[in-house]
């Protein structure tokens, strides 16, 4: 831990002169961290309430990230039984779609295991290990990795925006 930094903020410090695979790692964690905080300290009403034309709303986000959490690491990654790969636009739309259960705290929890689910399947290959993806051939994982940066970054970036809208709270610590 960096003194004073939050752990996500102190694991991406720490990092800064690791290898790739700590500051891919640091730099994901760090993301979803944030994507967390944009949820914390507001009631459910206000993380489904749509500030945007589109269906984005701040519990929404998080829901999608945790299916594309799974739909990476675990099902593409390493799939169990049942477990598929979601590839269609109808699957990601979908996946901002609210059921009533959606509360902060169960959005929260189920992202949370997800995440760590994921660091599990990703800790047990190196970045150069590739498998088959429908829509793009194969992929490795450091591609994937890079990718969830990219995904959860930008979604950060959305829910800062809604978060801003909603309290006017904003930032990433």
């Amino acid at each position: 831990m960096v003194e004073g930094r939050p752990d996500h903020v102190a694991a991406v410090i720490m990092a800064s002169t690791g290898d790739e695979r700590a500051v891919l790692d640091a730099f994901l964690d760090f993301h979803r961290a944030v994507v967390l905080r944009k949820l914390h300290g507001i009631s459910d009403a206000d993380a489904a309430h749509r500030l945007v034309p589109s269906a984005t709303t701040l519990a929404g986000l998080v829901r999608h990230l945790t299916v594309v959490e799974r739909n990476w690491f675990r099902c593409l990654l390493a799939p169990g039984p049942g477990d598929f790969y979601l590839t269609s636009e109808e699957d990601a739309a979908a996946s901002f779609a609210l059921a009533e259960a959606d509360t902060v705290e169960r959005l929260s929890a189920a992202y949370l295991a997800e995440c760590a689910h994921s660091r599990e399947v990703a800790a047990r290959f190196d970045l150069d290990h590739v498998v088959s993806h429908p829509q793009l051939g194969e992929v490795s994982l450091r591609w994937i990795l890079v990718h969830l940066v990219e995904e959860t970054s930008r979604h950060a970036g959305h829910a800062d925006i809604l978060r801003e809208l909603t309290d006017g709270s904003t930032g990433a610590v």
